[in-house]
């Protein structure tokens, strides 16, 4: 990659961009000899006949035509001195795209700052119940947050519901903008090397039993001896979970990553990494806090304390 990106291959680009003007350039002027022939005078044709009687003339491009074209090349060649069109040539003007984009996010910053800042200071149990702060955090939540979360907030396999109350990390409204301002990185490690496969059915079946399902009690008590061997110790001795580490409740029938035994067994066998990216240096405190306010305020049950 380190050579394909070297600087021979903008001089490469530079030069071949240039040889295709000399090209064209060359080719415009051989085009223009000539001129059209008086109308008596006899025209010669190319000896190409078609459907006995079509024949092809040898007439120059029109004049209009030909201009057509040179004011084309000489478009192309001011923008080649005004911009970067030749690689090892950045133009006169000295424009980038990463400068268009900072001056165009300057000017967003500069027109919505003030917007931000002043729900800044307002407690997020607050913002829940402004309409129009929780506008503004629905907008942000659409722009930088549906892709992993869906448009509904309700999560794909994988990336977490927001409006079901099961919380990893904890589902204060600080909780939650401390998770879009900072991120968060699970990590479960796989059992399957040691448990085996009879281990790995054995506490699935335990798992799926902590929730509330029908299973086979003797499997099942094998496996709680397992569980409480290797599992219980982030998700606690009743499946409950631990928040302080982003390990899951296992007994509230909530599943990130698909709650049939298969599902749970692949869990279990192979581990899950998972990753949320860290917003704040991005969106900034001002923007989070308005976007940590809407995503409190998608609780199912607004009632509970947590």
């Amino acid at each position: 990659m380190s050579d394909f990106t070297s600087g021979l291959w903008a001089w490469f680009i530079g030069i071949a961009t240039l040889l295709s003007f000399i090209a064209i350039l060359w080719l415009l002027i051989w085009m223009s000899r000539g001129k059209p022939p008086p109308p008596a005078e006899q025209v010669q044709t190319m000896g190409h006949v078609w459907d006995g009687d079509l024949q092809e003339y040898n007439n120059p491009l029109p004049r209009w035509w030909l201009y057509m074209f040179y004011i084309t090349v000489a478009y192309g060649a001011v923008y080649l001195v005004l911009y970067p069109g030749l690689a090892m040539f950045g133009g006169v003007l000295g424009w980038t795209e990463h400068s268009q984009y900072d001056a165009e996010v300057q000017a967003a910053n500069d027109r919505y700052r003030p917007i931000y800042d002043r729900f800044r200071q307002v407690p997020l149990a607050e913002l829940v119940n402004d309409p129009e702060a929780v506008k503004i955090g629905e907008r942000l939540f659409s722009t930088y947050c549906t892709t992993c979360h869906g448009s509904d907030a309700r999560g794909v396999r994988g990336f977490p519901n927001l409006r079901d109350n099961d919380w990893l990390y904890g589902g204060t409204a600080e909780d939650i903008e401390h998770t879009i301002l900072n991120g968060r990185q699970g990590a479960m490690p796989g059992w399957e090397p040691i448990l085996g496969y009879e281990g790995l059915f054995q506490v699935s079946e335990y798992v799926q039993g902590l929730s509330g399902r029908a299973v086979d009690s003797r499997v099942a008590a094998k496996g709680r001896d397992i569980y409480r061997q290797n599992c219980a110790v982030c998700h606690g001795d009743e499946g409950q979970g631990n928040q302080q580490v982003g390990a899951p409740n296992l007994a509230d029938n909530i599943w990130l990553h698909g709650g049939s035994q298969k599902r749970i067994q692949e869990t279990i066998a192979g581990g899950r990494n998972s990753r949320m990216p860290p917003h704040g240096e991005f969106l900034g405190e001002a923007r989070v806090h308005l976007l940590a306010a809407y995503v409190f305020g998608l609780r199912v049950d607004k009632d509970i304390d947590y």
